[in-house]
């Protein structure tokens, strides 16, 4: 099979389960050359933030289904020639009460070791993949990236962010803990997202217009969505393209999404009905922390987390976390 250990030439192929609160997602990469070179990738719909009980714990039925995946995305990894794997759970895990015994349940049924990322390396190795799309030549860089359970925020002028930060403000949890079932939210339930965003983000606002970036990137499918939905070239054209999120265009989507139920932002353009629901609550926080930071426009980068765990095995040639598969 091309690709595999034992193909000269080619080097190693390595898998990432990335276990997030919307799916998990499997990307295989090959590890030759100056980048990890996706050669196949495949997602679980599992929707966990919304199995989340009211404290955070993942129910007994979400806890089997997660195991499920990662079992399926283990053995899909392995039929394709991935030399090692390595798993990580982002917030829907790192913040449930039940943490261990979802870690011990996804290890007894699939045979993978979840790895808990906290927030902060969470956002350094996010960085680490956007600095990397973004180039040496951006200059100083800050980064966001929106995830459904918590937001990360870093900057930094060389491969590694001299500043990293995760706050609890993902665009599932901020749907579910403001929103509720109201559909669409009234009024008072914006400015209440928006008052924690700036709550959250006081010391962060204040520590990035003070390092005043040449470069801004903004990661993962929230933002991509927002940046589609404001007018930027749409998935199909390929990740070569350059998109960019602009502070009022958002602003504008912002009132658009606002004025319409869920079922109503799916017919959106960029907005899929799964995430419909909380496009809403992920475009406040947006623009929200893109004011506070003093940041016009973001560009929108393809890589993220995943990206980020491939880089670094293949830069520093660190194994702890990776299982010989």
């Amino acid at each position: 099979m091309p690709g595999t250990p034992d193909t000269p030439g080619t080097g190693p192929r390595w898998a990432v389960v990335d276990v997030g609160s919307h799916s998990v997602r499997l990307e295989v990469a090959d590890g030759a050359g100056a980048a990890p070179l996706p050669v196949h990738t495949a997602k679980w719909r599992l929707r966990l933030a919304h199995w989340v009980d009211k404290d955070g714990t993942l129910p007994r039925e979400a806890v089997d289904l997660l195991a499920d995946a990662v079992t399926e995305a283990h053995a899909e990894a392995r039929r394709l020639g991935a030399a090692e794997l390595y798993a990580v759970a982002t917030a829907v895990v790192r913040h449930a009460p039940n943490r261990e015994q979802i870690l011990e349940t996804v290890r007894a049924r699939s045979g993978v070791p979840l790895c808990v990322l906290d927030g902060r390396r969470e956002a350094e190795l996010t960085f680490l993949a956007a600095r990397r799309w973004m180039g040496w030549r951006a200059g100083p860089l800050a980064m966001l990236d929106i995830g459904g359970g918590s937001l990360e925020v870093a900057f930094g002028r060389t491969g590694l962010p001299d500043f990293a930060t995760s706050a609890p403000l993902g665009a599932a949890r901020m749907t579910r803990d403001h929103f509720g079932d109201q559909d669409p939210p009234p009024g008072h339930a914006l400015k209440s997202v928006r008052r924690e965003t700036r709550h959250q983000l006081r010391d962060v606002g204040a520590r990035i217009r003070w390092e005043s970036p040449v470069a801004t990137a903004a990661t993962s499918r929230t933002f991509q969505q927002l940046a589609r939905l404001c007018g930027a070239a749409p998935g199909r054209k390929g990740p070569f393209v350059q998109r960019v999120l602009d502070r009022e265009d958002l602003a504008a989507a912002v009132k658009r999404l606002s004025r319409r139920t869920a079922a109503q932002r799916a017919k959106l353009p960029g907005i899929s009905a799964p995430r419909a629901a909380q496009s809403l609550a992920g475009a406040v926080v947006a623009h929200t922390a893109m004011d506070l930071l003093d940041l016009k426009t973001l560009t929108v980068c393809p890589w993220a987390l995943r990206e980020g765990l491939l880089l670094h095995r293949l830069e520093s040639g660190e194994r702890s976390g990776w299982i010989v598969l």
